[in-house]
């Protein structure tokens, strides 16, 4: 087995908590992630491939749909606006 070294850069906190967090949920860690996309470059001189999680629920195509018909309800005057508090969210 060839010989590991520690590589080091820096990238911001909240980007790598994310990822890190992405990477847990594929059941890997972020070294891991990382080795495999320096693997698949060396392979295929390129960046080859896609590694996704479970995709934000905002972009799924019944909120989309349901986002477009409120943008169209709103531009045709029929939109039903209230007002309503804030929610805090960390």
């Amino acid at each position: 087995m060839a010989q590991s070294v520690n590589v080091n850069f820096r990238m911001d906190e909240q980007l790598k908590k994310n990822v890190e967090d992405i990477c847990q949920r594929m059941g890997m860690t972020l070294t891991t992630a990382l080795t495999i996309c320096c693997k698949k470059i060396e392979q295929e001189r390129r960046i080859p491939f896609e590694i996704t999680a479970d995709a934000d629920p905002f972009y799924s195509e019944s909120n989309i749909r349901y986002l477009k018909g409120k943008l169209d309800a709103i531009k045709d005057g029929t939109a039903k606006l209230e007002e309503h508090d804030l929610i805090e969210v960390d």
